[in-house]
């Protein structure tokens, strides 16, 4: 399964609950999920989220492919 990942860092002056919002709004319009989050002693937070690459294959033989 492979997988793309998306990172950013978020400064210690954003609240939890605006961290929280910004999460579900990744996975629900995004179809992110979280990976990791890494809570460092000064208060920023690393996040990383994930999702999968779907690869799309044609089920028809090569006989019907187009020309190009």
């Amino acid at each position: 399964m492979e997988y793309e990942f998306q990172r950013f860092s978020l400064p210690r002056t954003i609240s939890r609950s605006a961290v929280r919002r910004l999460l579900v709004d990744h996975a629900e319009y995004g179809g992110w999920e979280l990976a990791r989050v890494r809570l460092f002693p000064d208060g920023t937070r690393k996040i990383e989220l994930r999702r999968k690459i779907i690869r799309v294959r044609s089920t028809l033989p090569a006989v019907f492919q187009p020309y190009v």
